[in-house]
């Protein structure tokens, strides 16, 4: 297996519930922010790696997604009958990712600053880690209605607690979810797993961060993605 990643992963088959009205008739991928849908934000953050393929999982209303994404060349992935969580939704594409480390990034972020893909390529140290995630200071998150997830301790790696938020961008490897014995799961079941072997590490985000997860938090973003104060 090859240390390098070269394929990503598109989370895009939840639900959207936080999201209605605006979900009803579309999966959240395709709320529009700034005129374009969240998805293609989310591919932008990929544009500067040029990953040997990409890979979205869809489940909740497929078809505006299918539609938008045909003839781009991103492999598109149904999750049926069941929704697979995170966790469960990365195992069930590995047959199209293949082997090595890969890159996952959720779709319902609006990254302002650096793209985070880039910056993950750049400092990924396979040699001593199984994970590393962007992690976002919680004082420069926006519209994120929870605590941080970690902390990063003074060598780069992660432990549970509240100064940063995960902010959706990671590169993992991927043969521990094989120990996961349940077919639907959240990738914290992977990640406990390497903490418990202080193989995950963080990674600092030095820009500001938007959690689309509602529609408030639409406006939010545009005003960011403006270069306006929120």
């Amino acid at each position: 297996m090859r240390d390098t990643p070269g394929s990503l992963m598109l989370f895009a088959a939840g639900f959207g519930t936080r999201m209605r009205p605006l979900t009803d008739d579309r999966p959240k991928p395709m709320v529009e922010v700034a005129g374009r849908p969240l998805i293609d934000h989310a591919l932008d953050q990929t544009a500067q790696i040029a990953p040997d393929r990409i890979v979205v999982n869809l489940h909740y209303k497929p078809e505006p997604l299918l539609k938008h994404l045909a003839g781009t060349g991103v492999q598109t992935l149904l999750e049926t009958p069941d929704i697979l969580d995170t966790g469960g939704g990365l195992r069930n594409a590995l047959p199209r990712l293949g082997t090595a480390p890969v890159f996952t990034l959720n779709t319902d972020a609006i990254w302002i600053g650096p793209s985070p893909i880039a910056m993950l390529r750049e400092a990924w140290r396979p040699e001593i880690m199984d994970a590393l995630l962007v992690c976002v200071p919680l004082q420069n998150t926006h519209s994120h209605g929870g605590q941080g997830d970690f902390e990063i301790d003074p060598q780069g790696r992660l432990i549970r607690g509240r100064a940063h938020v995960y902010g959706g961008a990671q590169i993992l490897k991927t043969d521990r979810l094989d120990e996961i014995t349940e077919e639907k799961f959240s990738l914290n079941r992977l990640w406990d797993l390497m903490l418990a072997k202080g193989r995950i590490y963080g990674l600092e985000y030095p820009g500001h961060w938007c959690d689309v997860g509602q529609p408030d938090s639409i406006d939010v973003a545009e005003n960011l993605l403006a270069g306006q104060d929120v």
